[in-house]
């Protein structure tokens, strides 16, 4: 699998809150985004899949300016996107998941679904598989669905990976099984974390501070906490030390 390593050199209003953003994301290493809400990490997401264009610098991915890619190819082969409330279709399990890549073969989505942690849970489902979900079909937890949605994303086999929140609203007895779903998710790829909870983000390769778009620190968790900046002014004003 190819580490794409990502740079952004953002200079435009293009974007809510985002107006000069200089950001270097290495292949195939974890970097986390935080900050205050509203200081721009989700739209770094928005503005790598492409849903907000630029109008002065540029985002590169391995070297290639996002502009010259198609964006179905972005979002639906090189980016795995998992949110905090991912989309579920009413129809079967299967077709929930094959989504992330529609000509699979039955046999790939149930690979995905085992490295997702879903498989187990699928089965004991009336028809396995083939159960409809939905308002007319079977409900599932919080925990499930973002299984299935993982499982979904892995099945694409991207190349980078973009967490978004992506347990915050999970229980803990849920977060644990979708925490070891998403460490198997992210082995070998580029990945974005975009999170609050310490937990979530303090053993990332690299941490970057957003603040009203732009990035104001960048380390790791034990680097960023003896500088006594804005990193570890977000730690020490919370709360508790689960909240960023």
């Amino acid at each position: 699998m190819d580490k794409f390593g990502l740079i952004f050199k953002v200079e435009c209003n293009c974007a809510p809150v985002m107006s000069n953003l200089n950001l270097k994301i290495p292949g195939g290493k974890v970097t986390a985004l935080v900050g205050l809400s509203g200081g721009g990490k989700s739209t770094v997401a928005m503005l790598l899949e492409r849903f907000y264009e630029l109008d002065g610098g540029e985002i590169t991915i391995d070297g290639v300016d996002i502009s010259k890619c198609s964006p179905k190819w972005l979002r639906g082969r090189c980016i795995g996107f998992i949110s905090q409330e991912p989309v579920l279709f009413a129809t079967s399990v299967m077709e929930n998941i094959r989504y992330g890549r529609p000509e699979a073969s039955d046999a790939e989505v149930k690979e995905a679904a085992i490295l997702a942690n879903a498989n187990d849970f699928i089965n004991t489902f009336p028809d396995g598989y083939d159960t409809v979900l939905g308002e007319r079909g079977v409900t599932v937890s919080g925990g499930q669905k973002q299984r299935i949605a993982i499982a979904r994303a892995l099945l694409k086999n991207p190349s980078i990976m973009i967490l978004d929140e992506a347990t915050s609203a999970l229980d803990a007895e849920s977060e644990k099984v979708v925490q070891e779903a998403l460490d198997r998710a992210i082995q070998g790829r580029t990945v974005i974390v975009i999170a609050h909870r310490l937990s979530t983000i303090k053993n990332a390769d690299c941490i970057a501070v957003m603040d009203h778009g732009n990035v104001v620190e960048v380390g790791s968790h034990d680097a960023l906490s003896k500088k006594k900046g804005a990193y570890w002014k977000l730690i020490t004003h919370q709360q508790t030390p689960e909240n960023i």
